[in-house]
């Protein structure tokens, strides 16, 4: 029986090119199968790299940042000794000031430092208008019950503050100035003097700058394991 195939030459030439288109089909869908995956693998390593640039190094969380240990350096081991002296000469000099709110900042304490400073700048206001303004910021700051930055008054003279801002005068804060000083001068104060800080500059010393800490956003062991399940893609 003869060939079909040399009877019908036309079938020959058919199949071929059915051959061919299958084959060129397969190719291209292969190609495409090939480009959607890609933005995928592109995406982990640009996921990875975002992981990885996470970790960065962090010097304003310490205390010893280069501006403050300028600062501590400008204080001669001679000036430090003096704000030993007496709890009024260290608050009379700014370098002093400034050392002991750091210090009380350490102890969460510094509002009764702020509640000082506030009074002392509101004993220097001009006009009435400014006094009563003041006042009124003072007294829902540190004096009000449940005041953000409440600074800690007996009864009688949260009373007698509070009756005098009604009508502010110069003096209208002086009671609850006093009682805020003593309980700094007699608390804060000694274990002001007794910290490493101080002593430090008393003794000429500047603490060394502090090892930079590497702060960084740590990814689970799950999504490192599905970023490496893509390197042979790269």
């Amino acid at each position: 029986m003869e060939n079909p195939l040399l009877l019908f030459p036309q079938l020959n030439t058919s199949a071929s090119k059915d051959k061919s288109y299958y084959k060129v089909m397969k190719s291209t869908n292969k190609e495409e199968t090939n480009k959607a995956s890609k933005p995928g693998a592109k995406q982990k390593r640009n996921r990875l790299s975002l992981l990885l640039q996470k970790s960065e190094f962090h010097e304003d969380d310490h205390l010893g940042k280069p501006a403050n240990l300028k600062k501590a350096a400008s204080v001669s081991p001679e000036e430090a000794v003096k704000w030993g002296e007496s709890f009024d000469k260290l608050l009379s000099q700014k370098a002093g000031l400034d050392a002991f709110t750091k210090f009380l900042k350490t102890e969460f304490s510094e509002e009764n430092i702020e509640f000082w400073i506030a009074c002392e700048d509101y004993k220097k206001s001009k006009t009435a208008h400014e006094l009563l303004a003041k006042a009124k910021t003072i007294y829902e700051t540190f004096i009000q019950k449940d005041a953000p930055k409440e600074v800690n008054l007996d009864f009688h003279t949260k009373e007698v503050t509070s009756q005098n801002i009604e009508q502010p005068i110069i003096t209208a804060f002086d009671a609850a100035q006093s009682t805020v000083y003593k309980l700094m001068e007699q608390d804060s104060y000694p274990r002001f003097l007794r910290s490493d800080p101080y002593l430090n500059l008393v003794q000429g010393r500047n603490p060394s700058r502090p090892a930079l800490r590497r702060r960084s956003r740590s990814f689970t062991v799950n999504e490192f394991q599905d970023v490496r399940s893509d390197f042979t893609i790269w």
